[in-house]
């Protein structure tokens, strides 16, 4: 293997970080993103629920809002979860970096793998979440589920003030580019190594790795991944789950 392998064994455990402390401005006032009701649950069961819906999964670590743990332990209290699964909750922090550092913290020593899912990616298949696990197991210290591009993607010069129309600077091969989702899974040590070293804010846990001078791969992740962060992919999450049930029958 290369120097960018990890040593995770075939029998490593895994655990499972959802950051949940955001309050999803974006899909509007109200509750915390993580707390709306999709099909009737709270977004953060249902993402909570795809992770341990993986046997590889034996802990999910929810990192609740700095304030919020009590609610969320009685949320995750009041739902129906795997008994196989162990679940804490600890408080989290003012961005998601330090959120997601602040779960790692609470980790046990015996986790050699780490998933980091967003709560707000509710729908996450199984094979997904086990895709990752094994490509990790395998000997990658970092593997992200991502999809190919569909539409055509401009980088442009950003306009001072939003709306305003914006000059375009490059057109990036789209054959080249793939958009990620989560869980990312790491090999513990580099993740913690990558918190510990990378300061600059990033957008995901992966693009630490990479500052850090690692490979990151990509598996094939799943079109029901999607983040809901707008009205209308609460929309199309809903009608996501009411297909699940009409063919599960549950």
């Amino acid at each position: 293997m290369s120097d960018d392998s990890c040593t995770s064994p075939a029998g490593a455990r895994t655990a499972a970080v959802i950051p949940a402390a955001g309050q999803g401005v974006r899909l509007g006032p109200g509750a915390p993103k993580a707390l709306r009701a999709l099909g009737g649950t709270p977004m953060l069961i249902h993402a909570v629920r795809a992770m341990a819906a993986s046997r590889a999964v034996s802990l999910v670590v929810v990192v609740a809002p700095p304030d919020g743990s009590p609610e969320v332990k009685s949320l995750l209290d009041a739902h129906a979860l795997p008994d196989r699964t162990d679940f804490l909750v600890v408080p989290g922090g003012e961005s998601r970096q330090e959120s997601v550092k602040l779960g790692l913290d609470a980790l046990p020593p015996d986790y050699d793998i780490v998933l980091v899912h967003d709560a707000a990616r509710p729908l996450v298949p199984v094979d997904t979440v086990d895709a990752v696990i094994e490509a990790v197991r395998a000997g990658a210290p970092a593997v992200v589920p991502a999809l190919p591009l569909a539409d055509t993607v401009k980088e442009v010069e950003p306009a001072g003030t939003p709306g305003e129309p914006e000059p375009v600077v490059a057109t990036p091969v789209r054959a080249r580019l793939r958009a990620v989702q989560t869980p990312q899974g790491f090999d513990r040590a580099t993740l913690i190594r990558a918190h510990e070293t990378v300061t600059e804010d990033v957008t995901d846990d992966a693009s630490m790795v990479e500052k850090l001078g690692k490979t990151v791969l990509l598996v094939p992740g799943h079109e029901e991944a999607f983040k809901v962060t707008r009205p209308l992919d609460l929309v199309l999450a809903e009608a996501v789950l009411a297909r699940r049930r009409l063919n599960d029958g549950f």
